[in-house]
């Protein structure tokens, strides 16, 4: 025969792994080549042999799984949901708000007489008046 030679049970040494798992794996296999009967591995795992036959199940289950043919190549990304899509748009405009506010706050602290004036103006924008009207002198007004 050419070739390596076929590696058994003792390939679980070069997992990686606790030592326990390790321990219980190579057990397993064991029994399934024959080494041990389920009897002598149940008294080798401290464990009954219901509890063995659902190990052995369950092991032999994920190996399963893990050769089950895949599609080729990489998985396709997930679509974007529209409701995520709205919150990060929110999101954003309430970063920008923040923002904006730390700016003008910066302003307000490095500039106050700034401030002040700016909001004496913008106070006076909103309540605009009509400018008094002059008064023109009469004539004689003195001599009443």
């Amino acid at each position: 025969m050419r070739g390596r030679y076929p590696s058994g049970p003792e390939y679980v040494e070069q997992l990686e792994g606790s030592a326990q798992a390790k321990h219980r794996l190579r057990v397993v296999l064991e029994t399934m080549t024959g080494k041990y009967r389920v009897q002598e591995a149940c008294q080798l795992l401290d464990i009954c042999e219901q509890r063995f036959h659902q190990l052995r199940a369950e092991l032999l289950q994920a190996a399963l799984e893990q050769l089950e043919a895949k599609p080729p190549g990489r998985p396709r990304s997930q679509p974007v949901p529209v409701e995520a899509e709205a919150v990060r748009d929110r999101l954003a405009d309430m970063e920008l708000e923040l923002r904006v506010a730390q700016v003008r706050e910066e302003i307000a602290l490095a500039l106050p007489h700034v401030a002040v004036q700016s909001a004496r103006e913008q106070a006076g924008a909103q309540k605009k008046r009509p400018a008094p009207r002059k008064r023109r002198a009469r004539p004689g007004w003195w001599k009443k």
